[in-house]
């Protein structure tokens, strides 16, 4: 009976029973010290010269995230939600944005982020001894994480390229926002969505059996991911930080291909999505992808299940909403698109910007006028409505 019970524990400590749902929390633990410059020694076999470089190119960033977007933003968006909203919050496009997720609705206990890219494998960092390895992963990390902490936007190239190297790119950027807001991780698990939107949470067998497989790209165009299919999709479970008996908050991270077909190929994620019934939501830098009839699908099931929403230009456009008897409201300047769109939806938007309020900060893309101006898009709605696509 001890050699059972030190066996279960030495299986427990290396994350979980074998045949149970595997928690990384370990790994994850030290990723969150290094990537977001925690007050404590770098443990080796990590070069720690290389990890003070980076922390002193990224400390001043952070800096500017507080006290910049963690104000004016979050005092805005306050301003903006109406009292009594659902504590479930869907983010589609949103990538590693939980820095802003969580300035927007600080209030959410449960946060969805959906995008192309994949979380990552945490548990590289631990036996890293390559000096080399560690700072181009960290230098890529900080070309990523820059754009979303100084202009409230990302660049595809960049996060594509987190899709490889020694860090879990997003899941990187998702223990950023943690730090960003005073949150610290308590349990890390990956898991796949099943096809009537449960969730199945990989146990260490089965990530034994995946490790010889590579995932598979969600776009043809980016790196190819270096890890197994099992780190593709994270959930993290937070508190505030040195609180640890306090009530857990769950960000779940889903890499998929919100377009249509992509949809059709993974039909539980909708399923999930259902599940939640009627949810807070917001997008922005979604490269107008919500104005495409191949994207018909999301920007639908959007429209019928968001109570409220906040979006830049390239969130779902007015006569969708106004349709499901949606109220928009604008602020800030729009004059046409940051990136080539239709003319028929931009012209609608600057219609709908001529009573726009004022707006103090960035909110992510600007417009395509010279002067790059800020702006974004309030909806608020009184039911949760099908939406018919005009």
């Amino acid at each position: 009976m001890l050699a059972l019970a030190v066996s279960l524990a030495l299986a427990a400590s290396d994350g979980g029973v074998s045949n149970q749902p595997a928690d990384f929390i370990d790994d994850a633990r030290l990723v969150f010290q290094v990537v977001t410059c925690q007050a404590q020694p770098v443990p080796a076999p990590l070069d720690a010269r290389t990890v003070e470089a980076y922390c002193k190119r990224m400390t001043p960033k952070f800096e500017r995230f507080r006290s910049h977007w963690g104000v004016t933003a979050k005092d805005f968006v306050a301003a903006q939600r109406p009292a009594g909203l659902p504590a479930e919050l869907v983010y589609p496009f949103g990538g590693g944005d939980l820095m802003m997720a969580l300035t927007a609705f600080p209030d959410a206990t449960t946060l969805t982020t959906m995008s192309l890219e994949l979380a990552g494998d945490p548990r590289r960092l631990k036996t890293l001894s390559d000096k080399k390895a560690l700072e181009q992963s960290l230098q890529a990390l900080d070309e990523a994480a820059t754009t979303t902490l100084l202009s409230n936007d990302s660049k595809s190239v960049n996060l594509s390229k987190l899709q490889r190297g020694e860090l879990p790119g997003q899941l990187s950027m998702h223990l950023m926002g943690l730090a960003l807001h005073d949150q610290e991780p308590v349990s890390v698990r990956f898991f796949r969505v099943e096809a009537d939107g449960s969730l199945h949470y990989f146990s260490l067998d089965e990530i034994a059996e995946l490790e010889g497989t590579k995932a598979s790209k969600l776009k043809a165009t980016w790196k190819a991911p270096d890890f197994s299919p099992a780190f593709a999709n994270v959930e993290v479970q937070f508190v505030p930080k040195g609180q640890p008996a306090a009530p857990r908050r769950v960000h779940r991270h889903i890499g998929a291909n919100l377009s249509d077909e992509g949809l059709a190929k993974q039909p539980g994620l909708l399923e999930h999505l259902g599940q939640k019934g009627r949810v807070s939501a917001m997008t922005k830098a979604a490269s107008y992808l919500l104005w495409q009839p191949t994207f018909g699908v999301m920007r639908d099931w959007l429209v019928s299940h968001a109570v409220f929403m906040i979006s830049d230009s390239t969130g779902v456009p007015p006569r969708y909403w106004k349709k499901a008897g949606c109220g928009v409201e604008t602020f800030g300047s729009f004059q046409r698109s940051f990136l080539g769109t239709w003319e028929g939806f931009q012209q609608e938007l600057r219609d709908e910007f001529v009573k726009a309020k004022k707006l103090p900060m960035r909110f992510g893309y600007p417009d395509g006028s010279p002067e790059k101006r800020s702006h974004c898009m309030v909806v608020k709605c009184p039911s949760a409505v099908p939406s018919t696509t005009p």
